[in-house]
């Protein structure tokens, strides 16, 4: 073998996931690399992976590497164009009402963020249709979208030039000394995350007027060049103006107000109202379930959302107007191992309702209401069979209260008992956000909630949760959201302080991923969300906080309710 000295290639290979190479000039984008082959993959290419970091399109690529287009049918190819999207609904409201203030408050299921308007009246049709029509001739336009870094003072002063004093309380507490810009068209704004390189990427939008705002539509993620119908969701969208409310109460209306109270010494205030804001709704819950006089009480929401110290919490304040609910376990009424389901790859699905013994747990639950003694069955999760349980029965008038993903879904009880039921759906529905532009996830809320209590409670590292996260998630989309709305309330599980108190133990869980990992560039994902937030004492959340079932402490752990 001779080695030699020689001249760096002025061309550079590039390979892909599919087998192909391709072979370009050193410094050429890794946008112009994937136009050629564009046409091999399911879904419009929006970002780069490349040698496992991700990239813009607009990345010069300088050595051989491998790379995997972000398309949009993929979680991170999803949030790319979403947000590239609400960059140009800003820009576009800017140069139309340039006095009036846009606000990106939350998310709705068929795809879509709903948006306000401040300092004016709501926009009429002419107005949204005129907005519609500005954002099209952009797209059409094939504008570019400027990224450049500038110093932290720099930014300042422009935001403190337009009265943007939601961004201004945001940067006071940043680390870093240097902000990433976009600009389009002269106006500039930050946004957290990566985005398409130009307006030409968004097609796939709709603006529709809505409860005196108006809906972003945007596609999702298993049809990604199509808009779904807009649903209606008035359960949620109430929940979601309630914890605005909340957010009105406490003062905090953003990341960068929240902030402030911990650095000014308000924590303690912050986290004693939010919790009384938390039992007052539990107790008006509490209140409607008796003045129904329910005999079921089914619980549901997804993963991480708060469920079992929630469900604890509502029996308490039942306890406390003199009612026992007796818990019935759905996990007991799984069928047994070999008449489980197969899923699409031939996998044993435990998360379809046809999972369960629907016919005994109708027949248990209506010889229970009825006051007869009856032996409840038993699921052994080593044999995979159901063996005999305890022999139980009710006092008369006893609510029996059910947790599981499938509380929401009507094929759950006989429905000679549906009148009689009360459906509690609990989620983490945050609405506070980076800045009026910059949106927090209500998912990934739940994910760093998770990935806390995982490495605390089952020895999981933040890797393991995250790669099981696309499952879950596909499983809450499937068997949880579709029936959300048949809710009689929603419960919601968030808590404005929550990520500042979970930042100390997820930030070290997230940093342990390795960088070839797969979940690398989700676990820095994650890390550059979370350092917005400053830390706030964990000491000061009491046992009883949702927030505890997650970072450990909960009084709450092995609460259970006398069956006696």
């Amino acid at each position: 073998m001779s080695i030699q000295i020689t001249q760096p290639n002025t061309n550079i290979e590039i390979h892909l996931p599919n087998g192909k190479t391709l072979s370009g000039p050193r410094g050429t984008q890794i946008g112009e690399f994937f136009a050629k082959v564009k046409d091999d993959f399911p879904a419009p290419i929006v970002a780069a992976i490349i040698n496992n970091q991700i990239h813009e399109l607009t990345f010069p690529v300088d050595a051989e590497a491998h790379c995997t287009p972000v398309t949009m049918d993929t979680a991170d190819g999803a949030r790319i164009y979403r947000r590239s999207l609400v960059f140009l609904l800003e820009m576009a409201f800017i140069q139309l009402f340039p006095q009036a203030r846009l606000n990106i408050d939350h998310s709705v299921s068929s795809g879509g963020f709903y948006c306000e308007v401040t300092g004016r009246e709501a926009l009429s049709r002419p107005e949204i249709d005129s907005l519609k029509s500005h954002m099209e001739n952009l797209i059409k336009e094939d504008h570019p979208f400027t990224r450049k870094e500038i110093p932290i003072q720099e930014a300042i002063q422009y935001f403190q030039q337009r009265g943007y004093e939601d961004k201004l309380r945001l940067l006071k507490h940043r680390g870093k000394d240097y902000l990433t810009m976009y600009s389009l068209s002269g106006q500039m704004d930050y946004m957290h995350g990566y985005m398409v390189p130009s307006t030409g990427y968004l097609k796939w939008f709709d603006l529709k007027l809505i409860n005196g705002g108006f809906l972003l539509q945007f596609p999702r993620r298993h049809a990604p060049t199509h808009l779904e119908p807009m649903g209606d969701y008035p359960k949620l969208l109430s929940t979601f103006r309630q914890y605005g409310d909340w957010l009105e109460t406490l003062n905090i209306d953003n990341v960068g107000a929240l902030n402030d109270a911990i650095a000014d010494g308000r924590a303690d205030e912050l986290v004693l109202v939010s919790e009384a804001l938390h039992e007052q709704n539990l107790a008006d819950i509490a209140q409607q379930i008796v003045h129904k006089k329910a005999r079921i009480i089914l619980i549901s929401g997804p993963s991480s959302s708060g469920k079992t110290t929630s469900s604890r919490r509502l029996a308490i304040q039942l306890l406390a107007r003199g009612i026992s609910p007796f818990p019935l376990e759905l996990d007991h009424y799984f069928v047994d191992r070999e008449k489980t389901p197969l899923d699409e790859n031939g996998q044993p699905d435990f998360e379809t309702i046809e999972a369960l013994d629907l016919p005994r747990l109708a027949q248990d639950l209506e010889k229970l209401i009825s006051g007869e003694k009856i032996q409840l069955p038993r699921f052994n999760f080593k044999t995979g069979r159901g063996e005999a349980g305890d022999i139980v029965q009710l006092k008369e008038g006893q609510p029996i209260i059910l947790e599981g993903i499938h509380g929401m879904n009507p094929r759950l009880i006989p429905d000679r008992w549906s009148d009689s039921a009360f459906r509690v759906y609990v989620s983490a529905l945050t609405q506070l956000n980076l800045d009026r532009h910059n949106r927090v996830s209500t998912t990934d809320t739940r994910l760093i909630r998770r990935i806390v209590r995982d490495a605390r409670e089952r020895g999981y590292s933040a890797q393991a949760t995250i790669s099981r996260w696309e499952s879950v998630r596909r499983g809450e989309k499937r068997h949880i959201f579709p029936y959300q709305e048949n809710a009689d309330v929603m419960f919601n599980s968030a808590l404005v302080f929550e990520l500042a108190a979970l930042k100390a133990a997820a930030e070290p869980l997230l940093r342990q991923v390795p960088h070839t990992a797969p979940e690398y560039i989700e676990a820095r994902r994650l890390l550059a969300f979370l350092e917005w937030f400053l830390p706030l004492d964990v000491n000061l959340i009491p046992a009883n906080s949702i927030v505890r079932e997650f970072l450990g402490g909960s009084s709450l752990k092995d609460f259970k309710i006398w069956r006696g």
